[in-house]
């Protein structure tokens, strides 16, 4: 499964110089993966406040309806 996510056109340049042959979502992966935060890979004051609440809000409405259809499927 994909998500679409919105960052800043300097962060995208950013990330599209590091990508080189490598997907977007590698390049997050691997960064993660080492240990470094997202913060080092997108640069500082991405989100503002407002914008990180609804982005949790996304992911824990997402997050219900996982369980639920995984609830229904073991039903």
């Amino acid at each position: 499964m994909s998500k679409n996510i919105a960052v800043s056109d300097e962060v995208y340049e950013r990330l599209k110089r590091e990508k080189k042959d490598k997907s977007f979502s590698e390049v997050i992966e691997e960064k993660l993966d080492s240990g470094e935060k997202i913060l080092e890979v997108t640069g500082s004051n991405v989100l503002n406040r407002e914008t990180m609440e609804k982005v949790k809000r996304e992911i824990e409405k997402g997050s219900r309806g996982s369980l639920e259809r995984m609830e229904d499927e073991v039903a």
